[in-house]
């Protein structure tokens, strides 16, 4: 943590957080309703003071993003509609076909992400696309979510193509552009596909280590193989809703 912080810097300091809040505000990371992290929590991921964070978050609520709410936290208010031309990825849907047209849609980016990523990576970005690879498979192991380690992988991906327009491009669009987070809002919280951390783990190691053996064409085909799973999942789960068949499972 800083701990000597001038007032010039503090501002700085804060307006640092408060874009960085602002951005995952914006990108749908966090959605109206959502309460973000605690104070100690800001404290320990910025490395600021309390004060640098109540200043940040005070900029946000003058932003009208966020509101406190007296011995519940800060929660989220906004932002307002900006792009109605990514609304498609951010609104949530309770059709299959929204999600298989956007899953097309992300194998026209992604695939190509996970090419440039093979041929440009660097080290630590190398590490950080491991580091969620290991982070998925712990979430999975303890049976807990991981929906935010899955997203956090493509994220890492889009980073390591050191374009920062595929980065730009998937904080846009938030977690929301992971199926199963937009999905099982509007199911009450039920997830239609349960039980498939396991394969996606796999296919994610599988991009990973096309992507550490800088081998480009082997990493599209792995990022493309994912990517169309994901859709033949959704696919089935139309076929067995049309059919009355139970939904449970792959």
């Amino acid at each position: 943590m800083q701990q000597v912080e001038h007032r010039t810097s503090r501002k700085s300091f804060a307006s640092h957080v408060a874009d960085a809040l602002r951005g995952q505000i914006e990108a749908g990371f966090y959605a109206p309703g959502d309460k973000l992290p605690t104070e100690p929590a800001l404290i320990e991921r910025f490395g600021y003071s309390r004060t640098v964070i109540r200043e940040a978050i005070a900029a946000l609520r003058a932003d009208g993003l966020v509101e406190s709410r007296q011995g519940a936290g800060v929660f989220v208010i906004g932002p307002k509609p900006a792009d109605e031309g990514l609304k498609l990825f951010t609104d949530e849907t309770s059709k299959i076909s929204d999600i298989i047209e956007e899953l097309e849609l992300r194998i026209g980016i992604e695939v190509e992400a996970a090419g440039l990523a093979a041929a440009r990576s660097s080290p630590a970005q190398e590490a950080e696309i491991l580091a969620q690879v290991d982070k998925f498979a712990e979430l999975a192991a303890q049976g807990k979510p991981t929906d935010e380690a899955d997203f956090q992988f493509h994220m890492a991906i889009a980073a390591a193509t050191n374009n920062a327009r595929f980065k730009a491009f998937l904080e846009h669009v938030g977690r929301r552009m992971i199926p199963r987070v937009k999905f099982k809002t509007v199911m009450g919280g039920v997830d239609p596909l349960p039980s498939r951390d396991q394969p996606i783990l796999e296919e994610h190691r599988e991009i990973a280590d096309a992507i550490l053996a800088r081998d480009p064409d082997k990493a599209r085909e792995a990022m493309r193989r994912h990517l169309v799973t994901g859709i033949k999942r959704y696919r089935a789960l139309t076929v067995r809703r049309t059919t009355g068949e139970d939904n449970s499972g792959r």
